[in-house]
C-alpha cells in the first residue's frame, strides 16, 4: 500500500512539475498578454494543486499538510483575481493604443454621470 501511494504521489507532482513548465514556456513563446495571462494561470494554478496533493500523499501524517492545504487554497482564490485585473489593465492599454479610449464597456466608471 505505501508503494502505491508513493508511486501516485510521484506520478502528481511529475505531471505537476509538467505542467508548470508548459506554463512557464507559454509566457515566453506566446504573443500578446492575454495569450500569457491564459499560460500563466491556468496550467500553472493546476501544476502547483498537482504538486501539493503529491506532497500531501508523500507527507500524510505529518502536521504540514494543512500548510500546503492552505497554499493551494489561497492559490486558488486569487489566481483568477489576477487574472481577472491583469486582462482588464490589458484591455484598457490595447483600447488606449488603438484610439478607442472614450468608447468601451469598461471605460464607462471614467465618463461623468448625468446629473438628474
Amino acid at each position: 500500500m505505501s508503494t502505491a501511494l508513493d508511486v501516485l504521489a510521484a506520478t502528481a507532482i511529475l505531471l505537476g512539475a509538467l505542467l508548470a513548465m508548459t506554463a512557464a514556456i507559454g509566457i515566453v513563446r506566446f504573443p500578446d498578454t492575454l495569450s500569457r495571462m491564459h499560460a500563466a494561470t491556468k496550467p500553472q494554478v493546476i501544476g502547483l494543486v498537482l504538486v501539493l496533493v503529491g506532497a500531501v500523499i508523500r507527507l500524510r501524517g505529518n502536521v504540514d499538510i494543512w500548510m500546503l492545504v492552505l497554499v493551494g487554497l489561497f492559490t486558488l482564490l486569487t489566481a483568477p483575481v489576477i487574472a481577472h485585473t491583469v486582462g482588464r489593465v490589458a484591455y484598457r492599454e490595447q483600447r488606449s493604443r488603438d484610439g478607442m479610449g472614450i468608447i468601451g464597456d469598461l471605460d464607462r466608471e471614467k465618463e461623468p454621470r448625468p446629473r438628474g
